[in-house]
């Protein structure tokens, strides 16, 4: 997999009067790495967000989305544009949205942007007293992060984190992807396999080796070879494991020490013979 979905550029992640920078850094940081862009803050404490350095510490890689974050007076002027926004919420409302779990939510905005036009949001509350009914009236839909009812605080940022990730889930299923992950996370596939015939003779370099070190008796083998081949073709070598692999089979039966000027002695005694 390559790319994050198309539909991730249609998704908005709006930020009600947050307290601190540290979290809007964060915020910009947890959505970024799930494939998102976009991100809105209304009214924050701190105008001058964007280069504050504790939000400029917790965005690290994600400073181009913090810089790019845009600030709103209101939340009405933050969803310009969005005909579908979740309320995150901790508890279900007298008024309002009816409440969806966290993941039901991402699959019902997945099908929305599937079917709909106009982007989709996901609304947070202050640090200190989450959304206000007033803020949850202008969305459509209310969605919690199942949490312990002995801890169920989470972090703004921890929150943000968390529907993101949902949400990027959700849309990687719609597309047929679930479960897969990027291809950058597989870096070490694409690593040239070693042949057959190198690996047959890892098998001989690794026999000796093994007699060298006390471990094998070629008077009774009792299956040494049989339960390496077994255990090594599970493992489906590349080059540069086989590499490493012979290197240690060479330090065990020569150590490096005993090794150290032998190829120059070799190569002096062959210069003296043919000058003979």
């Amino acid at each position: 997999m390559q790319q994050t979905p198309e539909l991730t550029r249609r998704v908005r992640f709006v930020l009600c009067e947050p307290a601190h920078p540290g979290n809007i850094g964060s915020a910009a940081r947890a959505i970024k790495t799930m494939g998102f862009r976009d991100l809105r803050v209304v009214a924050p404490r701190e105008p001058g967000y964007r280069t504050h350095p504790e939000a400029v510490a917790y965005a690290t890689s994600s400073i181009d989305v913090l810089e790019a974050s845009r600030m709103h007076e209101t939340l009405a002027d933050a969803l310009e544009g969005v005909t579908f926004a979740w309320a995150l919420t901790g508890y279900d409302r007298e008024y309002g949205p009816k409440l969806s779990p966290m993941r039901e939510a991402a699959g019902k905005a997945t099908a929305w942007l599937e079917q709909m036009e106009g982007d989709l949001a996901f609304v947070f509350g202050t640090e200190r007293s989450g959304m206000t009914n007033e803020e949850i009236m202008l969305c459509q839909g209310c969605a919690a992060i199942p949490a312990d009812p002995q801890s169920p605080s989470l972090n703004l940022s921890q929150a943000v984190q968390i529907a993101a990730y949902e949400m990027q889930m959700a849309l990687l299923a719609a597309e047929g992807k679930e479960g897969e992950l990027y291809d950058w996370q597989g870096r070490f596939e694409n690593d040239e396999p070693a042949s057959s015939e190198s690996i047959e003779g890892f098998y001989g370099h690794w026999e000796k080796a093994m007699e060298a070190c006390g471990y094998h008796d070629p008077a009774n083998p009792r299956h040494l070879m049989d339960m390496t081949r077994r255990i090594f073709s599970r493992s489906g070598l590349s080059k540069n494991e086989l590499a490493l692999l012979r290197g240690i089979c060479a330090a065990i039966i020569q150590p490096k020490k005993e090794r150290i000027g032998s190829k120059t002695k070799a190569q002096s005694a062959r210069a003296s013979e043919s000058s003979d």
